[in-house]
């Protein structure tokens, strides 16, 4: 009996050359997979990716000018407004889910009397960042608007929610990309803010 071509040993099927043809596709799929795993894990439970290092820590942080928040009753956010203070600046949006998971803890924050919490509120809507507050509470001392992202680049901003502790002499100490949680409150912030405060030896 003559083998067909279908049967002939060694050569793969119509079906076998298919799945071989795609078997580079399934790879990438899984390594890509894998990765964003690992980068989310990363971003959003107070490891590496959260705690990039920044060129501005250590230095004066950029000048802030930004208009108040229309109906916040909030000041403006200008430089005065964090001048002497250990201040927390925190950069969100309305639109922002992660901002909204870590708007409980910044209200806790709130009620540290070592600081005070600002906010540059990135590209939003005035209605919705109202909104947003109205719903959630606010912890802000004072908020500026930035529609158009140009505070946020002064400010080496990588993605929201982000913020930054500033020396109440207007030096960048700290700097947390992504929501807060509680390791990097108590691996990232705390130390930052214990050490801002600490007394010199004397």
């Amino acid at each position: 009996m003559s083998e067909t071509p279908e049967t002939k040993p060694g050569k793969p099927s119509g079906l076998s050359r298919y799945a071989l043809a795609l078997l580079p596709l399934f790879v990438f799929g899984a390594i890509a997979a894998t990765a964003a795993k690992m980068l989310y894990d990363q971003d959003f439970h107070g490891k590496n990716i959260a705690e990039i290092p920044s060129a501005l820590i250590g230095t004066k942080a950029p000048a802030l000018n930004l208009p108040p928040l229309d109906g916040a009753n909030l000041p403006a956010l200008t430089d005065a407004a964090i001048t002497g203070k250990l201040t927390l600046v925190n950069v969100f949006a309305s639109w922002c889910i992660p901002c909204r998971d870590e708007h409980p803890i910044l209200k806790e924050l709130a009620k540290d009397s070592r600081l005070i919490i600002v906010a540059i509120n990135y590209k939003d809507k005035n209605d919705n960042a109202l909104r947003f507050l109205g719903e959630l509470g606010n912890p802000y001392r004072a908020i500026g608007v930035d529609p158009n992202g140009k505070a946020a680049i002064d400010w080496g901003v990588y993605g929201i929610p982000e913020s930054y502790l500033v020396a109440p002499d207007g030096t960048i100490l700290y700097k947390r990309v992504g929501p807060f949680d509680d390791i990097s409150l108590k691996e990232g912030l705390f130390p930052a803010m214990e050490k801002a405060l600490a007394k010199p030896a004397s």
